[in-house]
């Protein structure tokens, strides 16, 4: 569906999310999540890293975490 136009009838939330409800081609109502459309918000993260950064500091914090346990985890030969 990139770069196609669509006729959005009504953005609502429904299923536990914002999704825009637009025609299809057959003129049937369809409904798609809000992020897959440019009219979802941007996320901040991705605006200010212009491409820069490929990780969020919570994605690397996270990951962080992570190690240790994995390291606990692994058989002594391993390390």
């Amino acid at each position: 569906m990139s770069g196609q136009t669509l006729e959005i009838l009504v953005v609502r939330h429904v299923w536990g999310a914002d999704r825009v409800c637009y025609a299809g081609p057959e003129g049937r109502s369809r409904t798609l999540p809000i992020e897959w459309t440019d009219l979802g918000r941007v996320d901040p993260f991705v605006t200010m890293a212009n491409g820069r950064a490929p990780f969020r500091l919570v994605d690397l914090l996270a990951l962080r975490a992570m190690v240790p346990r994995a390291r606990k985890d692994s058989p002594a030969e391993d390390r």
